[in-house]
């Protein structure tokens, strides 16, 4: 058989396999999938929810063509100490979190697990306030605990 040729014939499979095999490491999904790349860059590592701690609020200017100040705060997780910031939805709701406050975040739902809209680099965003639905906080149906 000569160089570089694919293997042919009646016992062509397991050597075809093999190479297909070795081929696929080329491909960049393959690979980033089999290494789990996603999970060890993401700092919820790959939980779809986590807790964390209230280091400081914090105003963060929207991208161009929009002007505003989109209300964030910065987050220490629990579960491995990486720090994140995290959008506050919904109209005055910076006004119902305080610094050391226990949060929970989740993804702010952007294209492929990143940011969203005009907020540079903020890929999460708040749901609780120590234990409390930020939503229903803001709507008035519950108080916030105090701790």
């Amino acid at each position: 058989m000569s160089r570089g040729k694919s293997p042919l014939g009646e016992f062509a499979a397991r050597p075809l396999s093999r190479k297909r095999k070795k081929f696929r490491w080329k491909k960049t999904d393959y690979k980033s999938r089999v290494l789990k790349l996603k999970k060890k860059t993401d700092p919820l590592e790959g939980a779809c929810q986590a807790r964390g701690i209230v280091l400081e609020k914090q105003g963060i200017e929207s991208k161009q063509p929009n002007s505003a100040i989109r209300k964030c705060v910065r987050i220490q997780l629990s579960k491995n100490g990486k720090q994140i910031t995290a959008f506050i939805p919904g109209d005055g709701g910076l006004k119902y979190i305080d610094e050391h406050d226990q949060v929970h975040v989740e993804g702010i739902g952007g294209a492929m697990g990143g940011a969203m809209g005009d907020l540079p680099g903020v890929r999460f965003k708040v749901v609780k306030v120590n234990g409390v639905s930020l939503e229903s906080l803001i709507y008035g149906k519950k108080e916030k605990p105090i701790r």
